[in-house]
């Protein structure tokens, strides 16, 4: 079994199966992300997509500075940043609605031990809800409160990824946490009207 930086090394020099290996290796971790980015599955297959296309493209000028995997969820953060601004759209997803697969619908599922269906339809509201404030916070916030929050990334390799100083990244999860908080206490103050 090859080492991961035996198959960079490899698809450095154009070797395509190596990269195909890595891409397998990597493909959950960077999908997921890329869920987190976009909030809906369609979108992020897209993204996932396009970050291992742009990774092909540029894996010539993967240094090893960092951790391939942190290169690709650089990768990711940058396109999907470029997309924000092209569309400025935001969709929002039903965790009612199926999901399309490749091999056709399948419906979201919760995995329960104890809780009640009122306690599951409570649970996939406030998932929503904070889906919804998510997509409403500004970019540069969402991006750094998502590697954070949700992919548990360090200050440092955050602000390795956005290419921001470390201050930066500190100040702009402190501001994002506080406009999401602020969006999700209003959100629960409407649903409740």
């Amino acid at each position: 079994m090859e080492t991961t930086e035996e198959l960079i090394l490899s698809s450095k020099e154009g070797d395509l199966s190596a990269f195909e290996k890595l891409v397998m290796l990597y493909q959950d971790r960077v999908y997921t992300h890329c869920l987190h980015l976009t909030g809906n599955s369609h979108d992020a297959q897209d993204l996932a997509q396009d970050v291992f296309i742009q990774a092909f493209r540029k894996i010539t000028s993967f240094r090893g500075d960092s951790d391939f995997g942190t290169w690709l969820h650089r990768i990711a953060v940058n396109l999907w940043i470029n997309r924000f601004r092209k569309n400025n759209k935001v969709t929002l997803i039903s965790y009612d609605e199926p999901v399309s697969t490749g091999d056709g619908e399948i419906t979201r599922e919760f995995i329960t031990t104890e809780n009640s269906p009122q306690d599951l339809v409570e649970a996939s509201e406030r998932a929503f809800i904070v889906q919804s404030a998510l997509a409403k916070l500004p970019e540069e916030f969402k991006v750094v409160v998502v590697l954070r929050d949700l992919e548990g990334y360090s200050y440092e390799e955050i602000a390795e990824m956005v290419s921001c100083s470390l201050g930066t990244v500190k100040s702009r999860i402190s501001r994002g946490r506080k406009l999401l908080r602020k969006l999700l206490i209003e959100a629960d103050v409407q649903s409740i009207l």
